[in-house]
């Protein structure tokens, strides 16, 4: 492939990369505690959407905040799974491998 044609597929890509982040925003993720008194739902990008809170957690603020982590981090990982699994089908879609680029897009 040319140069000029690997440029203008570098293009492509870039502009389908920017596209898939902004449907990323679009892409829910849920999760829970594991007895259902805490939900968050946080976008593929990592941008939290909502948080419930079951009555019964607001008695005890130790193990509120133990939810709140647990169920952070939890959701966080399920997203930047989503995300990256989006972000690398589109980078390898169509790219010509060129050596020292692999990295490029993550």
């Amino acid at each position: 492939m040319d140069l000029m044609g690997m440029m203008g597929k570098l293009k492509e890509t870039q502009q389908r990369m920017e596209e898939t982040k902004k449907r990323l925003d679009s892409v829910l993720v849920d999760e829970q505690s594991s007895d259902g008194l805490l939900k968050v739902t946080i976008t593929a990008n990592r941008t939290i959407k909502s948080i419930t809170i079951a009555d019964a957690l607001l008695e005890d603020k130790e193990q509120l905040e133990d939810y709140m982590i647990l169920v952070m981090n939890k959701a966080i990982e399920k997203a930047t799974k989503v995300n990256e699994a989006e972000l690398d089908a589109v980078a390898k879609m169509d790219m010509p491998m060129i050596p020292g680029m692999e990295n490029m897009f993550k």
